[in-house]
């Protein structure tokens, strides 16, 4: 029965996500891309003065499926690495939160990585009025060599089964084989009724807006549910919000929906379209939100106000495996993008890309509970 307060702009855009029986699958999340070692200064230091760094690893991809098994689902990682003990820190890494890893190539290293190596990413983390800071140090890597024929992707989707595949920009940035690759996987996905999200993540040090849009629409059509920031949406798909400025420092939300419902107008394949609303009033101070447009509503968690961060990198990854997460598990739209919202807030709350929080904490304070000490 047809509501009658929805428009038939809403009624024609609106495909709901049903995800596979988890009985039938092997895992519930896979995440395809890259996955480097990160460097980093210790407290908010320079990486120009530093005379120790952190070792940690991290990337857009990997940090879903990896925060994804931090909450209980069953997760696992596609991607390539050479055979070398810097690989084996992430493999290491992924393990250590029972992530399935058998999907990752593992290539003979060439000794020196002229032709196959790990990607690193120096990382500031920022304070006060000075920003954080990434520097990539990533050429040659391996994943960046993945091609389509290096992974079975119907053994994987159709065979294994997969409940729920997340890729995105970064990932596609980094080589037209890798364009190829995320194209084949989302097919091969579509085609075994696994759920698909992707995620924009503009990143300008790895391509230009041009090439991005030019890539990304050749992609969309295979992507059922969107992610992306008010830059990634004018970067990576051309679509404006109006009455923002070039820094994008405040974002009229109301300008951001009305984009949205451009993008759904022309994709109406897409199911759910979800965002980050993220201010920043210093290097340790933000303000926080994020937005789900599904079945022709949006739905806006609750905001965070003056959110004190320690590390805001990997937030935006804490909101996608949230929404991954909330839709697996059967959570209703509100209830996803509130998950979403707390499980970001919460992860920037500690160093590193990748979650050390767990399902309980973010449950609490998704449910509005407060930081009062738990004795």
């Amino acid at each position: 029965m047809i509501r009658p307060d929805r428009t038939l702009f809403e009624i024609v855009s609106f495909m709901p996500i049903q995800v596979r029986n988890a009985a039938e699958c092997k895992f519930d999340v896979m995440s395809l891309g890259e996955c480097m070692v990160r460097l980093s200064p210790p407290g908010h230091g320079r990486i120009e003065f530093a005379k120790t760094l952190d070792v940690d690893v991290g990337g857009g991809e990997f940090n879903v499926a990896y925060a994804c098994a931090r909450l209980g689902l069953r997760t696992g990682f596609v991607s390539k690495l050479p055979d070398n003990y810097v690989a084996k820190i992430v493999i290491n890494h992924a393990r250590a939160m029972g992530m399935d890893v058998s999907n990752v190539v593992i290539e003979r290293f060439d000794g020196v990585g002229r032709k196959n190596r790990v990607g690193l990413n120096f990382t500031e983390v920022g304070t006060g009025v000075r920003a954080s800071v990434t520097m990539y140090d990533r050429g040659n890597s391996s994943a960046s060599n993945m091609k389509p024929s290096d992974i079975d992707w119907k053994n994987l989707f159709s065979n294994e089964g997969v409940r729920w595949l997340h890729t995105g920009g970064i990932f596609t940035s980094l080589s037209d084989n890798c364009a190829s690759t995320v194209t084949t996987a989302l097919k091969a996905a579509n085609e075994a009724g696994t759920i698909t999200s992707y995620d924009l993540n503009f990143r300008s040090k790895l391509w230009s807006s041009e090439k991005a849009i030019a890539t990304t629409k050749n992609i969309i059509n295979n992507v059922q549910v969107l992610i992306g920031n008010e830059e990634d949406f004018q970067k990576v798909l051309g679509f404006e919000v109006e009455g923002t400025d070039a820094n994008l420092k405040e974002l009229p939300v109301e300008n951001y929906k009305r984009m949205v419902e451009r993008v759904v107008e022309a994709y109406p394949h897409i199911k759910a379209v979800c965002t980050t609303l993220r201010e920043v009033k210093s290097g340790l101070i933000n303000n926080w939100g994020g937005i789900l447009y599904y079945d022709g509503q949006f739905y806006e968690a609750r905001q965070f106000k003056d959110l004190e961060i320690e590390d805001r990198v990997g937030g935006g990854d804490g909101f996608s495996s949230g929404i991954a997460y909330g839709f697996t598990t059967g959570m209703t739209p509100q209830e996803v993008v509130d998950f979403g919202a707390a499980h970001g807030a919460m992860l920037q709350t500690t160093r590193g890309d990748t979650s050390m929080v767990t399902l309980e904490e973010v449950t609490h304070v998704m449910k509005g509970g407060s930081a009062r000490i738990q004795r």
